[in-house]
């Protein structure tokens, strides 16, 4: 049976996800902003939370974690180069390993430069990734602790994912991000009309993910260093791809 994922606001603008596994009656949460609304969540659909997916040390994505723990006995996974900063983990995963959701498996991809240690975890035979705060629709998370290098090379292994992955992100950033990715390629129509349907989604308080990769490579700049349209429009045509990222990331950075 498919994995059902369930996305809904917590806090100010984070995305909280759980996802269920009919078959074994097992569901994990994406990372734990709020204890509060995920159990409400919980309760609503009948569901028991026996693990959460963490993937990354920030404390919107952590702060749910011990009082779930407690409520559930759920394990709490997260990544091994960030386990000290993150209370309640009972295990430690790299790159490559691998975790399951009753007999779906998902696998590791270490993905910083938001964080040092950020990981996001990939279902491939269910089309699903989440990615927390590397990946947004039409943006990416700010490089708070690695490079510019670093933070294109996790986004370069996410792009190199199938076009039709659904994509789950950490926070409702697009009206934001839309709002200055038409700064960067204003001549991509198809980029134009997702912006215009942005606005009518957030308009109508609806959310505006999941996305997918390849929506992302059509429309998402900080997917898109290798675009010519973007590199003459920055003046960077004989940049490098990490150069060009680094330089759309300054830039929204101070938009």
């Amino acid at each position: 049976m498919d994995l059902i994922v369930e996305q809904f606001m917590a806090r100010s603008d984070n995305f909280a996800v759980l996802v269920h596994d009919p078959a074994s009656g097992e569901t994990a949460a994406v990372d734990a902003p709020d204890a509060a609304p995920i159990r409400k969540v919980l309760d609503e659909k009948g569901w028991r939370l026996t693990s959460i997916l963490v993937t990354h040390h920030h404390s919107d994505h952590v702060e749910g974690i011990a009082e779930l723990k407690e409520a559930y006995g759920c394990v709490v996974t997260g990544p091994q180069f960030e386990a000290a900063k993150i209370p309640g983990l009972d295990r430690t995963v790299v790159e490559g390993d691998e975790v399951r959701i009753g007999a779906h498996v998902g696998r590791v991809i270490e993905t910083p430069g938001h964080t040092l240690g950020h990981i996001s975890f990939h279902f491939a035979e269910d089309g699903l990734l989440f990615c927390a705060d590397t990946l947004f629709a039409l943006g990416c998370g700010r490089v708070f602790e690695g490079t510019m290098p670093m933070m294109w090379d996790s986004l370069a292994k996410l792009k190199a994912l199938p076009d039709d992955t659904v994509v789950y992100c950490g926070h409702e950033y697009t009206q934001a991000n839309a709002d200055f990715a038409v700064t960067i390629e204003p001549d991509n129509a198809e980029l134009g009309a997702r912006a215009d349907e942005i606005a009518r989604l957030r308009a109508a308080g609806r959310p505006t993910l999941p996305t997918t990769i390849g929506a992302e490579k059509r429309t998402n700049p900080f997917l898109r260093p290798d675009n010519a349209a973007i590199r003459r429009h920055l003046g960077m045509e004989t940049a490098s791809d990490a150069d060009v990222f680094g330089e759309i990331r300054r830039r929204k950075d101070s938009f």
